[in-house]
Formats: C-alpha cells, sequence, structure tokens
C-alpha cells in the first residue's frame, strides 16, 4: 500500500490580536528544547510561518492522527513563547512578512523581489510513494487534470491585507508569482522529466532543483511524487480528506500507466484556466470538468473527481472516508466559506483569525 506523508505551513499570530508574529525561529529553538528527538518542524520562507512534515503512513487514520498531533505540539511550543497557530493559507490582516536569515532566501529576494516579499501564503503539501521515477512521472503526467478540485476543496484563503479579494484560493494566485510554478505538459519519461529540470536550472532563473514548482513533481528527497496545490486547511480532517483524494489519483494515474493509457489531453493553457476557476470559484461556484474542459456546479464536479478514484479508493478501504469527507465540505464549505461566514458573523478580521486558531484544533 502506497505511504502517505503530508507537508503543513502554518501562521504564526498573535492570540489576542490575530496579528502575524515573525517568531518562527523562536518556536523552532522552543521546540528543539522541548522535543530534542523530534524532526518534523522546519524553517519556511517567512519568520511568519511554521512548517511541520508528518512521517510516512499507510493508514489515513494515522495520518489523521498525526496531523492532528502535530497541530497541537505546534501549538504548545508557540503558545510557550507567547503566540499561537492558525491553519489560514492567507493572513486576512495586514502584513509586512519578515524573510528569514538565510543565504537561500536572501537570493530568493534579490532574484524575485517584490513576488519573494509577499510570498506569505500557507500550503499543504502531500507526497505519495512511487515505485521509480518511471511510474512517477506516468503518475505526474495522468494526474494533472484533476489537481484543480484539491485546489477548490482545500480552497481557505479569501481574504489579503485586510480585504476579501473575491478568491477562494487567494494563495494559489500568489503562488502563480514564482516563474517555476504550475501546471505542466506531458514528460512522457523520467529521462525527459530529469532534462526538462536541469534544462530549467542551468537557466539561471531558479537556482536549484528545490526551485522547481510544479504542480506535482518528484520528490527530491523522498521517492514519492508531491502534490503542491492545495492551501493548508482549516480543520485537519480536511487535509486527511486532501491526502486521501492524493493517494488515489496517484494509485489511479499508476494503473493506466500500467496498462499503457495515455495520458488525457488537456493543455497547460486550459490547465491554467481550470486552475483559476478552483481559485475563483472554490466550492461555492462553477469548474472546469476535468475531462471536458467545461463550466459545471462544484458539487458535479466533487463527484466526477470521486467517480475517476472510486476503484483506487475502494481497493485502499478509503471509499467511505473520502464519500463522506467531500460531502461534508460540500454541506459546510471549506475554509473559505467558514472565514466568510466568522466575518459577516463577527465585523472584524481580527476575531476571524482568533477564531480560526481555535478551528485549527478543532
Amino acid at each position: 500500500m502506497r505511504t502517505v506523508g503530508v507537508e503543513e505551513e502554518l501562521l504564526l499570530v498573535d492570540p489576542e490580536s490575530g496579528e502575524p508574529r515573525a517568531m518562527s525561529a523562536a518556536v523552532l529553538a522552543r521546540a528543539a528544547r522541548d522535543d530534542t528527538e523530534q524532526d518534523v518542524f522546519e524553517k519556511e520562507l517567512h519568520e511568519q510561518m511554521l512548517e511541520f512534515a508528518t512521517h510516512p503512513q499507510s493508514s489515513m487514520e494515522s495520518l489523521h492522527a498525526e496531523i492532528v498531533r502535530c497541530r497541537a505540539e505546534a501549538a504548545r511550543h508557540a503558545g510557550e513563547i507567547g503566540c499561537a497557530v492558525a491553519a489560514l493559507a492567507t493572513s486576512p490582516l495586514p502584513v509586512s512578512p519578515s524573510i528569514g536569515v538565510n543565504r537561500r532566501y536572501r537570493w530568493m529576494e534579490e532574484q524575485y523581489g517584490i513576488a519573494t516579499r509577499e510570498q506569505l501564503v500557507m500550503g499543504c503539501h502531500v507526497h505519495v510513494s512511487v515505485d521509480s521515477d518511471e511510474e512517477g512521472v506516468g503518475v505526474v503526467d495522468r494526474l494533472r487534470p484533476w489537481l484543480t478540485v484539491l485546489t477548490a476543496l482545500s480552497a481557505n484563503s479569501p481574504f489579503w491585507q485586510g480585504g476579501d479579494t473575491g478568491y477562494s484560493s487567494y494563495r494559489s494566485r500568489v503562488w502563480q508569482r514564482w516563474p517555476s510554478a504550475g501546471p505542466t505538459e506531458t514528460f512522457g519519461s523520467a529521462e525527459r522529466y530529469h532534462r526538462r529540470v536541469a534544462d530549467m536550472v542551468a537557466t539561471g532563473v531558479v537556482l536549484d532543483e528545490g526551485m522547481i514548482y510544479f504542480d506535482a513533481r518528484l520528490s527530491q528527497r523522498y521517492p514519492t511524487v508531491e502534490i503542491r496545490v492545495s492551501d493548508v486547511c482549516l480543520h485537519a480532517e480536511t487535509a486527511g480528506l486532501i491526502a486521501t483524494l492524493a493517494r488515489g489519483l496517484v494509485e489511479t494515474a499508476a494503473r493506466e500507466w500500467r496498462a499503457g493509457r495515455d495520458p488525457a489531453g488537456p493543455g497547460v493553457s486550459l490547465l491554467r484556466l481550470a486552475a483559476w476557476q478552483a481559485a475563483r470559484s472554490g466550492l461555492t461556484g462553477e469548474l472546469l470538468h476535468p475531462e471536458t474542459m467545461r463550466r459545471m456546479p462544484a458539487e458535479a464536479v466533487v463527484r466526477a473527481l470521486l467517480g475517476h478514484v472510486e476503484e483506487a479508493l475502494d481497493d485502499l478501504g478509503d471509499l467511505e472516508r473520502a464519500r463522506e469527507g467531500c460531502a461534508r465540505l460540500l454541506r459546510d464549505g471549506n475554509g473559505a466559506r467558514v472565514q466568510r461566514a466568522l466575518l459577516e458573523d463577527t465585523g472584524n478580521l481580527r476575531d476571524v483569525v482568533t477564531e480560526c486558531v481555535r478551528h485549527t484544533q478543532a
């Protein structure tokens, strides 16, 4: 059974005002002191961010439990130095991000200017194991059209610098400012994939392979496909759902590759339109159907995704979990809908943030 790991980026905030706080170094130092054997927390581009990475799990119940545990540990370490963590993909309140003291990050600031300074965005990256680079590229080529549905399900960034953006996932729009980000054409083989990456690095526009920000890519460090299209999810159970669907997509794509089925046809231009539509609408409007690239209600597109991965999810024992999770999101709303409802109830973005601190550990 394929293993799955999740990386989540959390926003550090003042527990009373909700304002972002540049305290990641202090939180990491506290975590290292308190848990000398823990290696789940990592530094990120901005000092207002804290990242954790779960260990690989074959059971979705175990993965969900680890996400909950890591969030609780992050909250504990942050709380001990007077701040809190919020699973928000952008800061609802105005912020001037502080770039970490790191040679790599300083290179990025010099190279990309304002695009680096404005990248205070928090994502959820899912790693799914593959048997080889060849299988991995076969998977990357075949899951491309379906990734925008994960963006819509996870959408959790409606606010930016104190105002409503009109988007459900504004994080994904900000992320597209990186020159290597976004959907890809099909590669056809691992050799072509690695040649394309090497050619991109050779331009000097990106520093190294770690800055190849494809929507789905072969991981540098692990034998996995890394799917990078999701906002960090407000609730841990939604993160678990995204991981469940990601594994279903990888398993389905791997079976298609082994069977010799050609990848689906949409080119990058259509995939970019589908990604924009998912970011704009989330689950509240229409999405582009991955098979037809025509607008359909979000609920119908989510049902199509479930149908696409149904056989794989059933074999993995995850089908009911996925169905129930999708039904819950369609009924109750994703993080973007929850945030907007909180603003309507409270009239104050500060209260939105402080309520989301509570939701993060719910």
